[in-house]
């Protein structure tokens, strides 16, 4: 099961983010957050968003154990992301 939330609360001992630092495991399931809830209504926006959330769905493998995943992702964020996975260490 897939979780799709626009809820970036912090706060609580019983918050997502907390429920997420505690219990997350390598064999999770990922959060996917709306990086920008109000821009929904935007059909590229929107788009954007669709084709993450299918990529995450396809590759779910890949992401397990992620935490929380903003959707959609920028493509500084996709390049910065790219060239840390591919330094060496």
């Amino acid at each position: 099961m897939l979780l799709l939330t626009a809820n970036r609360n912090a706060k609580g001992e019983d918050s997502l983010e907390q429920v997420m630092r505690e219990e997350n495991e390598p064999t999770s399931f990922p959060i996917i957050t709306i990086g920008d809830p109000d821009r929904v209504n935007e059909y590229d926006y929107r788009e954007r968003c669709v084709e993450k959330l299918v990529e995450i769905a396809i590759d779910i493998q890949d992401y397990m154990g992620a935490g929380r995943l903003f959707i959609p992702q920028t493509y500084l964020f996709k390049l910065m992301t790219r060239t840390i996975v591919s330094s060496p260490i």
